[in-house]
């Protein structure tokens, strides 16, 4: 199992994130031509290598080619540019979800809606390329897992919209709720809110300790020149004991016992479960005390998502507690393919096990949207699928 390691000791940036996946193995020019889909002008990617204290990495930099002209863009407007770009699907998904925790942290600082978001940190180009960049870097790996360090974020204070504020700015403390930090290390910012929005919106596991052989080391380089080099360091990792292609990791478990709740709500509880980052929801019928029929709702998700989805649970439904559980979950590597038929591209997804493919499924809605387009049977779909697989 291939494993990426973010060792954020001097804290992470959307510039130094695309240099240390540059120098870790991303083609740059696969990279620049990936950003062109996303058909806007007005700003260009400057790779070379450089050095922090000696240490030598990949300095990546997005170059705005006409600072004048440059707009800021309500959230709507990203989500635009971005699902009208012909990215692959996962690449739209990882930069959408990056794109939403920036600005549900400004909103919440701003005690305003997401949509009415206004501001640099979502709307500039560079933040684009940045945070688009990261998920093209991050589908160019393939790698199975994601993993970091505590987040150092650094100390003094820093300049924003608000004024001059104490580190770390606003949006950034909001992004790094039951996130594992670490602060002081310089005197400066050290983790941006783009950075941080980066490795909470793609990371499965926060960890100091690894044990996994490190089979490449990279880096990406900062702007800045302190005694700390400036420097986001990362690792691949190999877990050579993960042979039979299980992986486990730790999750929460939320459950509650529903009895007086309009049923057609149970639709809308789901839906923003799942919107708010929740692995798996689902409803069980039950029996509880004086025979009343209820509906047990269990949300399954990861630890540091679990206080967000109790408050969907209590504001949107009528419940009035919910239980906690920590357990191990154990998952088949898996692996995402375009598979291209005659009707349409449909994703498939694989499942291995001791190194064998166990399992291939096509993605549901893409059959039913080709299914609907070519006026044929959903049966006629997954068939084509089937006999290309």
């Amino acid at each position: 199992m291939k494993i990426l390691y973010y060792d954020c000791f001097a804290g992470i940036s959307g510039d130094m994130n695309l240099g240390a996946l540059i120098d870790l193995g991303v083609d740059a020019d696969y990279l620049k031509t990936e950003l062109e889909k996303l058909n806007i002008e007005g700003f260009h990617l400057e790779i070379k290598t450089d050095q922090r204290r000696g240490i030598t990495g990949t300095k990546a930099e997005v170059v705005i080619e006409n600072q004048e002209n440059e707009k800021h863009r309500h959230l709507r407007h990203v989500e635009e540019i971005v699902n009208n770009s012909s990215l692959p699907e996962q690449v739209k998904v990882n930069a959408l979800k990056i794109f939403d925790l920036i600005a549900e942290a400004e909103a919440k600082v701003h005690n305003i809606s997401k949509q009415a978001v206004h501001f640099h940190e979502v709307g500039a180009l560079d933040s684009i390329a940045d945070i688009v960049g990261a998920a093209i870097c991050l589908d160019y790996l393939k790698v199975d897992k994601v993993m970091s360090s505590s987040i150092q974020l650094g100390g003094g204070t820093v300049k924003c919209a608000h004024g001059i504020m104490p580190v770390p700015a606003p949006a950034t403390a909001e992004i790094v709720k039951n996130i594992p930090v670490k602060a002081g290390l310089v005197n400066h910012e050290a983790t941006t809110p783009t950075g941080a929005a980066i490795l909470v919106a793609t990371v499965d596991e926060f960890t100091d300790q690894i044990t996994q052989p490190i089979t490449k080391t990279a880096y990406g380089i900062g702007n800045r020149d302190s005694e700390v080099p400036n420097v986001l360091r990362v690792h691949l990792l190999e877990d050579v004991a993960a042979v039979n292609d299980v992986d486990t990791e730790e999750a929460i478990l939320l459950e509650s016992n529903i009895d007086d709740m309009n049923p057609e709500h149970y639709d809308f509880v789901l839906e923003q479960l799942f919107l708010a980052g929740a692995s798996d929801a689902w409803l069980v019928p039950i029996i509880m005390k004086k025979s009343r029929p209820a509906i047990q709702l269990s949300v399954l998700c990861k630890a540091e998502l679990a206080d967000k989805l109790k408050a969907i649970i209590f504001t949107n439904s009528t419940s009035i507690g919910i239980r906690e559980y920590r357990i191990g979950k154990n998952m088949l590597r898996r692996e995402e393919i375009t598979v291209e038929t005659d009707y349409g591209p449909v994703r498939v997804k694989k499942s291995y096990y001791d190194g064998k493919l166990v399992r291939s499924k096509p993605e549901f809605d893409d059959c039913k949207k080709l299914a609907e387009a070519n006026g044929v049977s959903l049966s006629e779909i997954e068939d084509t699928i089937r006999k290309q697989l």
